[in-house]
């Protein structure tokens, strides 16, 4: 039988203890983690770059297919992406949580089980965070801290027409697996006797929501290149709406091309299967946390056989927007803000 354990039965501070337990320092610049008033971090002398995400219950996550130790991992992973995306090193995070007495002690250890398996992963300390209790459900904060040289950062409002635009592994995925985990979902609802159709040719999608990878491999490989991206941003509201926050930003425009869109074949199979458009979850479907950046034309050669790197098109002076070229040879317009949170 499953042992239960009420968080009334140790507390705030018996929480925070077990959840200290398990988690050592890795990074020199952690001097001070979880157990004061405060995290004390030793900067040396870099720029320090703060991310924070909030995932609330019914909103940004479903428990009734997401299992604890996949959301520990991937709250972790999204922020990571976060400074990924700014080309810095992430190397502390502090996790807060707001929790409902439905929750036993075991199932706060699942969710830190996830957490500490991407600390891990991506060579991150837990320093801090904070309890507390919620009448309306599951809530996690996370705050990200980076570091990196002033000259290695990289922002968003920094491209140049003919910079070459650039996306890490493909797109879509996520999109098309969290599709399939609501269709399921549905179907068990209405009748609790079906058994779930989640098949080995559904895997690639389903992980691709459940445990998405931040792409710091991605900001190794250029870092040993000596590539600094021009701009970057992650793709966590779908590749149409990170290119058009790039183009507003930088104050150009930007032409892809459908042809070099990099989509899965099982994204594409279960998006038919579902009768959804391949394209369209790849240009809105968003939580693929891949890394789409720009690099100046003279850096395509260094970079040209990085693995896992897509060329989608260039970077031009056209300030009215995206503009996406058929396989056809049309030209139309790329106009969708992906993913709106209000």
């Amino acid at each position: 039988m499953e042992t239960r354990t009420e968080l009334s039965t140790i507390g705030e501070f018996g929480l925070i203890k077990l959840i200290n337990s398990k988690f050592e320092l890795k990074n020199p610049e952690s001097l001070k983690g979880i157990g004061d008033d405060a995290a004390i971090i030793d900067t040396a002398g870099k720029e320090l770059v703060v991310s924070t995400d909030l995932l609330l219950e019914g909103i940004h996550f479903d428990l009734a297919y997401t299992p604890l130790k996949h959301l520990g991992y991937k709250a972790v992973a999204v922020n990571v992406s976060d400074i990924a995306a700014m080309n810095a090193i992430p190397k502390q995070i502090t996790v807060s949580l707001g929790l409902s007495n439905r929750f036993s002690v075991e199932a706060i250890e699942e969710l830190y089980e996830g957490i500490k398996i991407a600390c891990d992963e991506y060579k991150v300390d837990l320093v801090g965070g904070d309890t507390s209790a919620s009448r309306s459900g599951l809530v996690i904060s996370i705050t990200a801290l980076g570091t990196a040289q002033k000259e290695n950062i990289v922002q968003r409002n920094t491209a140049k027409a003919n910079d070459i635009i650039c996306v890490s592994g493909d797109l879509g995925a996520a999109f098309m697996g969290l599709q399939t985990l609501e269709r399921e979902k549905q179907v068990f609802l209405a009748n609790p006797d079906m058994q779930p159709q989640l098949d080995k040719d559904k895997d690639y999608v389903i992980e691709r929501q459940l445990k998405p990878n931040a792409r710091m491999d991605v900001i190794y490989e250029l870092r040993d290149l000596g590539v600094v991206p021009t701009s970057m941003i992650d793709v966590s509201d779908g590749l149409a709406s990170e290119l058009l926050h790039l183009c507003k930003n930088s104050g150009t425009g930007a032409v892809i091309f459908e042809d070099k869109i990099p989509i899965d074949d099982q994204t594409y199979l279960v998006a038919t299967e579902l009768t959804f458009s391949p394209m369209t979850a790849a240009l809105n479907g968003g939580e693929d946390y891949e890394l789409l950046f720009t690099i100046k034309q003279e850096d395509f050669e260094t970079i040209k056989n990085m693995s896992d790197i897509s060329f989608l098109g260039y970077m031009t002076n056209d300030v009215d927007g995206v503009k996406l070229m058929m396989k056809s040879g049309s030209l139309i317009n790329v106009t969708s803000p992906g993913f709106e949170h209000f």
